[in-house]
């Protein structure tokens, strides 16, 4: 795939003593509930082939036990594959040795964690200038750095504090300076919101969203909240028992969703605040005098906007340009789910 800064290709984890002779009944299709009965060999992922676009936001996401933090662990190769390829910027990271695979983690990565993971004897702008700090770069440079990421992120003026005299949303705040002030490339995000509280954690989902407007970061995103994910994926994979059931742009999983799995897992969706009218709308020629709406904007939004009647049309209007028309009755099929099963 052009622009792929990752690609994962045909990539198995088998966790065992035995666990690359594994690999054959795996290709095979021997579930992962028939692999520890009948060898004691757990499998943990399969057959995973993902491109991760830069500058984009790519989530992985399953519910628990399904290989998501699995995953995102080989980026970086704090889990080695039993079998298969990963790319990073063109290099084969099964290639490298700890010179450089070292070096690959301190320049090119950054990792923002559940837990915060800061360094309670160091203040807040030691701990966001903590990658540049372990390089042995400048440190007058290095506290300018951090200091304007901590800026960033709604921080100034708790330099001098340490992490247990902030709140968590205030920590993951200072995490996400961290990973900003190393000027690596790839950000690593493992269930980085979900230990906060539900309106911290919205608000910083609308940090990240608000800074990858201005700095294109390739960030991979994991998290096991379909709200979270529809919200900031550009690229969404859903896992299931370490295997991808369906990925994709997510508003056409959630409109087209592959199997009864993935119509399960979106059914309970409030449609309506995350369908985006881009994705319902039609690319006719639009009427002169219909009233506009955003492309992006969300199907609630417009509804609002045609008073909730059904006859109404609205001329989609992105990037100043006229790109379709969003018909009311389209909205309304969109809002009701794919019955499982097609019942």
């Amino acid at each position: 795939m052009e622009n792929s800064f990752v690609s994962i290709r045909g990539l198995y984890k088998i966790f065992g003593a035995r666990a690359t002779a594994m690999v054959p009944l795996a290709q095979a299709g021997m579930s992962k509930t028939e692999m520890l009965a009948e060898h004691g060999q757990v499998l943990g992922l399969r057959n995973i082939n993902v491109d991760i676009a830069k500058g984009k936001i790519t989530v992985i996401m399953g519910l628990s036990g399904s290989g998501k933090s699995t995953l995102i662990r080989h980026l970086n190769r704090l889990i080695d594959p039993t079998h298969g390829e990963i790319l990073v910027n063109g290099t084969d990271v099964m290639t490298m040795d700890k010179v450089a695979l070292r070096a690959l983690r301190r320049t090119q990565m950054s990792m923002v964690f559940q837990k915060f993971a800061l360094l309670p004897h160091e203040t807040v702008l030691q701990n966001a200038g903590m990658a540049r700090s372990v390089r042995g770069e400048d440190a007058a440079k290095t506290d300018s750095i951090a200091r304007k990421w901590l800026a960033r992120v709604g921080l100034a003026g708790s330099e001098n504090l340490y992490p247990k005299q902030l709140s968590g949303g205030m920590q993951q705040r200072v995490g996400l300076a961290r990973a900003l002030a190393s000027d690596s490339e790839l950000m690593l995000m493992d269930e980085a919101y979900s230990a906060l509280d539900p309106l911290i954690r919205s608000s910083m989902q609308d940090l990240l969203l608000e800074l990858q407007k201005d700095l294109k970061k390739t960030v991979v995103f994991i998290t096991h909240d379909l709200d979270e994910a529809l919200k900031i994926a550009d690229h969404l994979v859903i896992l299931k028992d370490g295997e991808i059931i369906q990925q994709g742009e997510p508003q056409d999983i959630l409109l087209h969703p592959a199997d009864p799995y993935i119509e399960d897992f979106v059914g309970d969706i409030n449609r309506a605040r995350v369908l985006r009218v881009r994705s319902v709308m039609t690319k006719d020629a639009g009427e002169g005098s219909a009233p506009e709406i955003d492309a992006d904007a969300t199907l609630e939004q417009a509804i609002l906007l045609a008073d909730g009647q059904a006859d109404v049309v609205l001329s989609v209007i992105q990037d100043g340009r006229l790109v379709g028309v969003l018909r009311m009755t389209d909205v309304l099929k969109a809002l009701v789910p794919r019955v499982p099963g097609g019942l």
